[in-house]
């Protein structure tokens, strides 16, 4: 494929625009030419870049690489919130699949319209609904231009793993070289340069760095920073043992794990990863290193046991029946049942346990799927 870039405006000759050719040597600003050749006619690949600094070019040729209509600029209704907005002909399924692979795991941030949701949110939204929507042809323009550094980098990898598990061909154009690593493309064209480079049939031209985190063992002082990040508003659990993971001393997930009665099992609940690492994988992998100290032993109980985790959230389950370390047991349309809690906390205001409360917990609608995890060794089986 060959790309032919002119473009031209009026050669002003006023006093100011006179001054500064005289003063920087710059016969005309009028011009701006750029050609290059990108091998990229085929249908083998899935993700590529188009990388270089501002005004070198880039606008320019992904307008010309599948055409002005692929050039993805959604529009966005300011009456309805981001879940009703993506792909809203597809099945419900499909939509908090898609805000999760991209890292865009709040909850809350789904029920609101999309003009009120942060830079980094919107980013995460318009990639989520790339992936819900799928055309089968795509370019992204200033792409991680918006957001910090880390939410750019994690977001990046968390698009093109998702984009890759479908059908369809994307162009990103980015001005940061540092996310290269972490979308791993299969090609890349820098404007600065006029480099192209394409990677060998079932590799890629970069690898993205290891996410390695450090696992604690602690109390509740840390359930405050995550808390706000949580589907549920819950209180800290009673007699629990805390985890929290951390990348370079940074807070990244929390899990909190106590035990059934008889202690023949242990529940792990309040999972809850920081927003600007959602996406990177990090969660699954921190309640799994969690949990299989409790199959060996490795709690302040010295029990082996295994562990339960129950969410009704959808892109978690679907990760968790994909992961073999895990096996589903049980899944509920509806809360407990509301009468039995009400009398149950009646019953203990009596006793002076707590206070008095007027009604109980349960009887809501909300799908909860439960999880047994059975250890890595399951998964070598």
């Amino acid at each position: 494929m060959k790309i032919e870039v002119n473009h031209s405006c009026t050669d002003f000759d006023s006093y100011r625009a006179a001054r500064v050719k005289s003063l920087f040597n710059c016969e005309s600003g009028a011009e701006f030419r750029l050609s290059a050749e990108l091998p990229i006619d085929d249908d083998a690949w899935h993700v590529g870049v188009v990388v270089g600094p501002s005004g070198s070019g880039k606008t320019s040729i992904g307008a010309r690489v599948f055409g002005l209509r692929a050039l993805w600029r959604p529009r966005w209704p300011k009456d309805a919130p981001i879940i009703d907005a993506i792909a809203p002909g597809d099945a419900f399924d499909t939509v908090p699949a898609a805000l999760s692979a991209v890292g865009l795991g709040s909850v809350p941030a789904w029920l609101r319209p999309y003009q009120v949701l942060s830079n980094g949110e919107q980013f995460r939204a318009d990639l989520a609904r790339l992936i819900a929507e799928r055309p089968r042809q795509a370019v992204v323009d200033e792409f991680s231009s918006v957001v910090d550094r880390q939410i750019a980098q994690v977001g990046a990898m968390a698009f093109a793993k998702a984009w890759r598990r479908g059908p369809g061909q994307v162009v990103l154009l980015s001005c940061h070289y540092d996310v290269l690593d972490w979308i791993e493309p299969d090609w890349i064209f820098d404007t600065a340069t006029g480099a192209f480079e394409r990677a060998e049939a079932g590799r890629r031209l970069r690898r993205r760095p290891a996410i390695e985190f450090d696992l604690w063992e602690t109390d509740r002082r840390h359930w405050s920073a995550f808390e706000p990040h949580h589907y549920l508003k819950l209180p800290p659990m009673i007699a629990a043992t805390y985890y929290v993971a951390t990348v370079g001393g940074q807070l990244v997930a929390h899990v909190a794990v106590g035990t059934r009665p008889g202690m023949v099992e242990a529940r792990a609940c309040r999972l809850v990863v920081m927003p600007e690492w959602q996406g990177a994988g990090i969660g699954l992998r921190f309640l799994q290193a969690v949990c299989e100290r409790w199959r060996r032993g490795e709690n302040r109980h010295g029990i082996k046991v295994p562990t339960l985790f129950h969410t009704s959230h959808p892109g978690l389950c679907v990760a968790l029946r994909r992961a073999p370390q895990w096996t589903q047991v049980s899944a509920s349309l509806v809360g407990s049942n509301r009468e039995a809690s009400k009398a149950t906390l009646a019953a203990s205001a009596a006793k002076g346990r707590m206070a008095a409360m007027g009604s109980g917990y349960g009887g809501h609608f909300r799908a909860v799927q439960g999880f047994r995890y059975l250890g890595e060794d399951a998964a070598c089986a």
